[in-house]
């Protein structure tokens, strides 16, 4: 059997694919990977919120699964929108490694810093634990990034940790934020193999059990809140508790709900979010 295994052309994305299909190689099975360019790589200077909403580097590959040019497509799962495209499914979940996001460039938060990023939850979070801050669009990937920290002279970057540690980059970390600190993104730090629906059973093996249910009540929780990349919003679930939040982009109020029930926590936030509109 040969699985064509579609990834993003990054080096991190080849990397993370490589790491999946280790987990899919077994007597019988063949793997060729293919590298698929998508919108939000092509776009590499306008924010997000310019270039679409949520799901801009999933979707040419979602389409190559669809027209049947691949047989998995391999993503961060903080990538995927929270809702599953129709005709397509999340055959498996990777084990979760590090979910926390990173300060790269020092290893605290100070009063005036420059800090790079182009993530709305990132910077709602970074400017409601210290207002002094001055948050810089960044975008580009790890690579990039840390090396116009370095040429615009900011005095750091946040990235996922995930990301760094599989890059072997763990040494550009000064800081990596408790998620109570700074709540991660829906699914951060997991792989999510996509295929077919009714087709995962290549990749089933790879699934592993805890993950998709952390993964999948973050998912469902930012769904039912109505959030994306264009809204701070966040969700993450430790093993025992989900935690969200919902926010001000300018960090001027967040608004934070846990639980064990994805749809009461989401309700809390929504009316929470109403209260300020």
């Amino acid at each position: 059997m040969l699985l064509r295994v579609g990834s993003r052309g990054s080096r991190l994305a080849l990397t993370q694919a490589e790491r999946a299909a280790e987990a899919l190689r077994r007597p019988g099975v063949e793997i060729a990977l293919v590298p698929i360019t998508t919108t939000g790589d092509r776009d590499r200077t306008r924010p997000f919120g310019e270039i679409g909403s949520r799901g801009v580097f999933v979707k040419e590959l979602e389409e190559a699964l669809l027209e049947g040019r691949i047989d998995v497509a391999v993503h961060s799962a903080k990538d995927m929108t929270s809702v599953d495209t129709a005709g397509l499914e999340v055959g498996a979940y990777t084990r979760r490694e590090d979910p926390r996001d990173a300060l790269c460039g020092a290893g605290e938060l100070q009063p005036g810093m420059r800090i790079g990023t182009a993530s709305v939850r990132r910077r709602a979070q970074l400017l409601a634990l210290e207002p002094g801050l001055v948050i810089e669009p960044l975008r580009g990937n790890i690579d990039t990034r840390l090396r116009k920290r370095r040429e615009r002279g900011l005095d750091a970057v946040v990235l996922a940790a995930c990301g760094l540690d599989r890059l072997g980059a763990a040494g550009e970390i000064g800081h990596r934020f408790d998620p109570r600190e700074l709540l991660p993104e829906a699914g951060q730090g997991a792989l999510a193999l996509q295929v077919r629906a009714g087709e995962a059973e290549p990749v089933a093996s790879a699934d592993d059990a805890e993950t998709r249910r952390s993964v999948e009540l973050e998912r469902g929780c930012v769904a039912r809140i109505g959030g994306g990349c264009l809204a701070p919003v966040a969700a993450h679930h430790d093993g025992s508790i989900l935690r969200a939040l919902v926010a001000d982009e300018d960090g001027g109020w967040i608004e934070r709900a846990e639980g064990d029930d994805p749809e009461a926590v989401a309700a809390l936030l929504v009316a929470a979010a109403a209260r300020h509109a």
